[in-house]
């Protein structure tokens, strides 16, 4: 059954709320808080305020307590939701909304700059070094070879504008194609040569020299990249910046060990953190960072919610809206 849309918190309510912040917030973000809602802020915790006025909730988790009528706007810090989403049924018609910031950019950056180096054989020269052995190698140009980007939304774009300026040929996986009418083919999608639909991409996955995942996790996109999309990958890397429940890590490591996928990068895992003795630091010719392509700052945090505030306060949606039924 659809979950019902939500809806902008009325003008009464929303000046009758109580602000709740989540007790992990840096103070002065708080204070930041505070300042564009024009009240003061109340721990965000597991015991309902004894009050019946409605809540406005800044934070990363819901507590069971307040999943209730009372909720009318939960902003969440961080741009990934499904934790958020997983935990229980949301409240009704609840006002959802999500912090980027320049998380698009980071990863971005993140993604550039492991492809730069898997390009200038920074791995290979930094095993060298640890053996004190001289060998000139090879490097590689990333101008004119082409990058699968799986999400086409604010971070995949992101990713495809700052590849795009480097002369990387760029290829967006949305969830349909995206077209325009005849007889134009592809519409243009700013950071995209092209975008194609995912069930489209067995032939792309088998041209591109890198494949980068900025994929929410969603009832759709669990396991997304298993065993079928890794048997058509010809030798490209995989790049994983989006979340890790969303790729098979034994279908990973077949391709891996049979050489379909060259090389991995694992910001994302689907247990974290793993733990010394994980397997997964056993993947062959595989990096893992620990979550860090893209860290919200508080920044980013404040400007997201002001800019939303802004536009419930004009009856405008907020851009960083969540469909709670996608999850994302």
């Amino acid at each position: 059954m659809p979950l019902p849309a939500p809806t902008l918190p009325a003008p009464d309510a929303l000046a009758r709320a109580l602000l709740l912040v989540a007790p992990s917030l840096d103070v002065g973000l708080v204070r930041e808080l505070e300042r564009i809602t024009g009240r003061g802020a109340e721990p965000l915790t597991d015991v309902p305020p004894p009050s019946d006025a409605p809540l406005l909730c800044v934070g990363d988790a819901l507590p069971e307590a307040l999943r209730t009528s009372r909720l009318l706007w939960f902003h969440s810090v961080n741009a990934g939701t499904d934790p958020l989403l997983a935990r229980g049924p949301w409240p009704g018609s609840a006002l959802l909304t999500r912090t980027v910031g320049r998380m698009g950019e980071r990863m971005a950056q993140y993604v550039l700059g492991w492809m730069l180096a898997e390009c200038q054989s920074v791995p290979e020269f930094t095993a060298q070094h640890a053996r004190a052995h001289w060998e000139r190698l090879p490097s590689e140009l990333v101008v004119g070879q082409t990058a699968l980007i799986y999400g086409t939304g604010r971070i995949g774009a992101a990713v495809g504008r700052l590849l795009q300026g480097c002369g990387v040929h760029t290829v967006g996986v949305a969830r349909t194609a995206r077209t325009g009418p005849a007889p134009v083919s592809d519409r243009v999608v700013p950071g995209f040569d092209r975008v194609i639909g995912a069930t489209e991409d067995a032939g792309a996955l088998g041209e591109a020299r890198w494949v980068i995942s900025t994929l929410p996790l969603t009832a759709a996109t669990e396991g997304f990249f298993g065993a079928a999309r890794f048997a058509a990958v010809r030798g490209a890397t995989f790049v994983n910046v989006g979340r890790g429940a969303t790729v098979d890590l034994g279908a990973l490591e077949t391709a891996l060990r049979d050489g379909r996928v060259r090389r991995a990068v694992l910001d994302v895992l689907p247990a974290e953190p793993a733990a010394p003795g994980d397997p997964v630091w056993k993947l062959p010719r595989t990096v893992i960072t620990s979550h860090s392509s893209g860290i919200t700052t508080d920044e980013d945090i404040a400007t997201d919610f002001a800019a939303a505030w802004e536009a419930v306060a004009a009856g405008r949606r907020p851009a960083l809206t969540v469909d709670v039924g996608r999850g994302y």
